[in-house]
């Protein structure tokens, strides 16, 4: 049995990977995200994360099909009190922004939407910088006294909002933020080391990363003169023309065939290494995908690795 991780200052306890919901609804039908979400618990999963926002992009979408298809699948398995649910606001179409009433009215569609009394850990999808901190801690503080959010955390917001969120909640003992979203990975690590990550090292804040495998270039299987079937190929081919992405994939190989490990699984292995971070987080459209990514569980790097690693992505 994998031993669960603390969330940062929190009561959670969560599997030392987070399975991403984005796929829900968008390139995984109901079936395909049931088929999914049923062999990561098996596995010993319980922590899913998800938005109000997925997957409104997709043609035919409205925003919340992929809360709509984990309600159900709670509600069909009845394991609510088992899983750790994720979601955010601030995104979806109809409920946009971080003004006080929306950010209760969007909690509320996200409640129905997942077949739930309460929520697990209710980000900030995107800061809102016009809108004082003041205002957005003061709401999540009501939706947690009323019992309907457990924990916040914040996702894709600077140091300075980070800083100033935190020390209003301490001044007025509301609640506080317990987890921190941050866009971080071996091709992508600007946006987090430095003083955001040394914030929530101070603070005691977990990480919970989101695009941990780079849209799929960390899962090895995008290479030169390769062509992969993928809505998110784009977005992970473009590593390929950077000398650093080259250098990450060479030194994740290596690796790789020491440990008789899969690619994906060393760099998030890498990823569960770093100060602060609890659980990366990772999506599969299908049940196949996740055995790479659930072995993450069970792979624990040496200093030279996990260093070796940090050298060629620098």
């Amino acid at each position: 049995m994998t031993s669960l991780r603390k969330l940062g200052s929190s009561d959670l306890e969560v599997f030392p990977l987070s399975l991403g919901g984005n796929v829900f609804g968008w390139t995984a039908d109901e079936a395909a995200s049931f088929a999914v979400l049923d062999a990561y618990t098996a596995a010993g999963g319980n922590f899913v994360d998800t938005a109000d926002s997925y997957s409104s992009w997709a043609e035919g979408n409205s925003g919340g099909e992929s809360e709509t298809i984990i309600g159900n699948w709670l509600k069909s398995r009845g394991n609510r009190d088992d899983v750790v649910v994720a979601t955010k606001v601030s995104q979806h179409p109809e409920f946009p922004g971080l003004t006080a009433a929306n950010i209760k009215a969007a909690a509320d569609a996200s409640l129905r939407r997942l077949g739930t009394d309460h929520i697990d850990l209710y980000y900030t999808h995107f800061d809102k910088p016009e809108v004082p901190v003041e205002e957005i801690i003061g709401a999540l503080d009501e939706l947690v006294k009323a019992g309907k959010v457990r924990h916040i955390a914040a996702s894709n917001i600077t140091p300075e909002r980070l800083q100033e969120s935190l020390e209003f909640s301490d001044r007025e003992g509301l609640a506080r933020y317990v987890a921190l979203q941050p866009h971080y990975n071996l091709v992508s690590r600007d946006t987090y080391e430095g003083a955001l990550q040394d914030l929530a090292a101070r603070s005691g804040l977990a990480a919970v990363p989101y695009f941990a495998l780079a849209s799929g270039f960390l899962t090895g299987k995008y290479r030169p003169g390769t062509t992969v079937e993928s809505r998110r190929s784009a977005g992970a081919a473009r590593h390929l023309d950077s000398e650093r992405g080259r250098r990450v994939l060479a030194a994740l190989d290596e690796i790789a065939g020491a440990r008789g490990a899969e690619v994906a699984t060393v760099a998030l292995a890498w990823l569960a290494a770093q100060p602060t971070v609890a659980a990366p987080i990772a999506s599969a459209r299908t049940a196949e995908q996740l055995p790479a990514l659930l072995a993450v569980a069970g792979l624990e790097l040496t200093e030279e690795e996990t260093g070796a690693l940090t050298r060629a992505s620098a």
